[in-house]
């Protein structure tokens, strides 16, 4: 996926010259690393997020979540480059990921926004094969290979049907898997993607995690992910991240970090959280008005999880 131009480095967080590689070869899995310092990010100088030091978990599924307007998607911008620090630095691989040329970037981190843009008229195969644009010098055109990975791409996502059609044809869903579909298809070692599941029914939301969960688990991938599910979220991640107000207030495994008090806080839900009975991770069970808790449980309420 095209990447903008980097701002101007700031002096006083510069950082030795970038050493991943020039141009990751498909199924390289060499992994890197992703961290912020002391990031602050925001629109037109109003802060979103503030002084955030973060490590991105290598090789791990990180899923971040938090109520509307907590910061979640600025985050995932400010990772992917496309977003300018109002403060401290994103670091890929110990070096300002800013300073590092955009099609150098591509090769090792993916991004797959909320609202994707494409030309009109594009064919899905079109669009997936763009995927591997960033992987194809001034003097390497598409190759064998090449075709190989759109087509598993497209085959992965159950998109290969739809390869000769035009991507405004396509309902809501189909759209959402063509663009995963590219994502998979840049073939990169880290992956960022904010709402995946969007604009699915639970059927393929279902079906497209358990694909990012494949790539993390046969190819390593580290896979950063917006999602507004927390018992899903809580299913898939490996490590979570629960933002509010620009700051994330709990981090870790999802057994420690969605909590009742952590719900609250984050959300400003009454809920009890029980084990999932399909995989043991925390289900969130909210309360509403209208709907009380069982009384037993009501007692504990607040102080203590139900898991």
């Amino acid at each position: 996926m095209t990447q903008p131009e980097p701002h101007a480095p700031d002096p006083q967080t510069a950082v030795p010259a970038f050493v991943g590689p020039a141009a990751a070869e498909p199924g390289d899995r060499t992994h890197h690393e992703l961290r912020t310092v002391a990031l602050g990010l925001g629109y037109d100088g109003v802060p979103i997020v503030t002084d955030l030091d973060l490590e991105i978990a290598v090789g791990r599924i990180t899923v971040i979540v938090g109520a509307n307007a907590s910061g979640k998607s600025t985050l995932l911008r400010g990772l992917a480059r496309l977003l300018t620090p109002q403060t401290g630095v994103v670091l890929l691989d110990g070096t300002d990921i800013a300073t590092i040329p955009g099609k150098r970037v591509a090769t090792v981190l993916g991004l797959l926004p909320q609202q994707p843009l494409a030309p009109e008229g594009i064919t899905v195969g079109e669009l997936v094969g763009r995927g591997r644009h960033p992987h194809q010098g001034w003097f390497r055109g598409t190759t064998a290979a090449d075709d190989a990975i759109v087509a598993d791409a497209l085959v992965r996502t159950g998109t290969l049907d739809l390869a000769a059609r035009r991507l405004e044809e396509l309902s809501g869903g189909q759209r959402q898997r063509v663009w995963i579909a590219m994502a998979l298809a840049q073939d990169t070692d880290i992956l960022l993607l904010d709402e995946p599941t969007s604009f699915l029914d639970v059927a393929h939301q279902i079906e497209v995690l358990d694909l990012l969960l494949e790539l993390n688990r046969t190819r390593g991938t580290t896979i950063v992910m917006v999602l507004h599910d927390l018992n899903l979220a809580a299913r898939y991640a490996d490590e979570m991240l629960v933002m509010r107000s620009g700051g994330i207030i709990a981090a870790g495994p999802p057994a420690d970090t969605l909590t009742v008090d952590v719900v609250r806080s984050a959300f400003g839900l009454d809920a009890l959280v029980i084990p999932d009975p399909v995989c043991g991770s925390p289900l969130v069970v909210p309360i509403g008005r209208f709907h009380p808790a069982p009384t037993a449980a009501s007692a504990i309420l607040g102080k203590a999880n139900l898991i």
